[in-house]
């Protein structure tokens, strides 16, 4: 037997910078309310990645624009993290 594949010839590669923005931001979003120091930079480069991956007009649009949805959302906790903490470490520094 021939060793074939399932690929159509007309398909055109899919971006890696679309499929690394949308891990990155699964992972960003995963880790944002406990990690926020390891999530804040990966939903950076994810919103970066996302952002070449969309440009570079290769397949994969929709996953670099997924990608760049969940570093914006993993932002949201993060930063809500970062204020609460900063509050509550101030709050102790007015109590003396």
């Amino acid at each position: 037997m021939d060793n074939q594949t399932n690929q159509n010839p007309n398909q055109s590669p899919i971006s890696g910078c679309a499929v690394a923005s949308l891990i990155l931001g699964i992972i960003a979003l995963m880790s944002s309310c406990c990690l926020y120091y390891l999530s804040i930079p990966l939903a950076v480069i994810g919103t970066i990645l996302g952002a070449v991956g969309i440009k570079s007009g290769k397949s994969g649009r929709g996953m670099g624009i997924a990608g760049i949805v969940c570093c914006i959302i993993s932002l949201v906790p993060s930063i809500i993290v970062i204020v609460t903490g900063s509050a509550i470490i101030s709050s102790f520094g007015s109590i003396s």
